[in-house]
């Protein structure tokens, strides 16, 4: 992929990429370190408030660890967006970068509330 000529001089953007890979570092950290606790088996993966009593269900590690991938796909695709939006202009790439921010700050907030519950 080709990297446009002032991307990674612009400081902005290198603020943006540097608090988004922050962001997925420090969520992966979290989520591996609720699920050291050793406290079970059996995770909390969604909840459903409308369901009542049955608004717990249950999952593997599996469905938890998803949060990282999910958190390092959105680094990986906003980082790419961002660099062919670049181009075209810089105001959009900036953008997408804050939206990344925010989804994985979401993202970070989420899993620990599931991992709470537990």
């Amino acid at each position: 992929m080709h990297i446009p000529k002032n991307y990674l001089s612009d400081r902005t953007i290198l603020l943006f990429l540097t608090v988004n890979s922050f962001l997925t570092i420090l969520g992966s950290v979290l989520i591996f370190w609720r699920l050291s606790s050793g406290q079970g088996s059996n995770y909390i993966v969604t909840y459903r408030a409308n369901l009542g009593i049955s608004a717990y269900n249950g999952g593997q590690v599996l469905d938890i660890l998803a949060f990282i991938a999910f958190l390092a796909l959105v680094l990986a695709m906003n980082t790419l967006i961002s660099m062919k939006v670049y181009s075209h202009h810089r105001y959009y790439a900036v953008v997408v970068l804050g939206l990344g921010s925010i989804l994985a700050l979401l993202a970070i907030i989420v899993s620990n509330a599931l991992l709470i519950l537990r």
